[in-house]
């Protein structure tokens, strides 16, 4: 490594030094907010099953859940964003601390049900953006063996979004055979990793729900900011 520990391209002022103290949770006054979506109208929709059975979980380790119904969401460029589905939704996005996104695969991808859910949501809400720092967790059904296909495009999506996507994921083959007539989940390992997979997003969210805004504040957007700034002032001496 060079001598030379100088950095004549940073500005001192806009740049952070992160320490253990900085990053530390803070305390929070309510419940983690869940927030949990699924991508199928099927009567007996599997991925509604198993975000079903993510969310007793969530309730049992102390989490407020919400799930959405996305029936009669229309599809994006159909209305001007006013629909109460939409609405809804985005009320729902903004409300949330974490969510559990869990779609069917079909034809080795998400449901277009699914992805026309995450459309409606715009990247800024009134100036804030109301994914970013967020934590999620990413599931899928097969109707067929085991893929990834779907969780994989759901990581890539989930960090466009700017959110924090947890290490562990779950996808469940033959999803169909996995359900009892009450539509319960059975016993099996594909339920145990649905179990590791909520507490590890509980733990992701306790971690950073109130200290989101530290972890995901950027330099490079810091000087953009301050140049932003800067050029407000100059015009208004002008």
């Amino acid at each position: 490594m060079s001598s030379d520990v100088s950095l004549p391209n940073i500005d001192s002022d806009l740049m952070d030094k992160p320490t253990l103290e900085k990053c530390l949770p803070q305390p929070a006054e309510h419940a983690p907010r869940i927030l949990l979506l699924y991508g199928s109208l099927r009567k007996r929709s599997f991925s509604r099953l198993v975000v079903e059975e993510a969310a007793r979980l969530l309730t049992h380790m102390g989490a407020d859940v919400k799930i959405f119904n996305p029936e009669g969401l229309p599809q994006t460029d159909t209305d001007d964003g006013n629909h109460p589905k939409v609405q809804e939704l985005r009320d729902l996005m903004m409300w949330s601390e974490g969510q559990v996104w869990c779609s069917p695969e079909r034809h080795g991808s998400m449901t277009s049900l699914f992805k026309s859910q995450i459309d409606w949501v715009p990247l800024n809400l009134g100036g804030v953006r109301p994914t970013q720092g967020k934590t999620l967790a990413v599931m899928q059904v097969c109707g067929g063996s085991q893929s990834f296909n779907t969780v994989n495009q759901l990581r890539v999506l989930g960090r466009w979004m700017r959110m924090v996507t947890i290490p562990n994921q779950s996808s469940v083959p033959k999803a169909f055979l996995e359900f009892d007539d009450n539509d319960r989940m059975k016993p099996s390992p594909y339920y145990n990793r649905i179990v590791d997979v909520m507490e590890e997003l509980m733990k992701f969210t306790l971690l950073l729900r109130n200290n989101k805004d530290y972890f995901v504040d950027r330099y490079s957007e810091r000087v953009e900011s301050a140049e932003e700034v800067s050029q407000r002032v100059n015009q208004r001496a002008l």
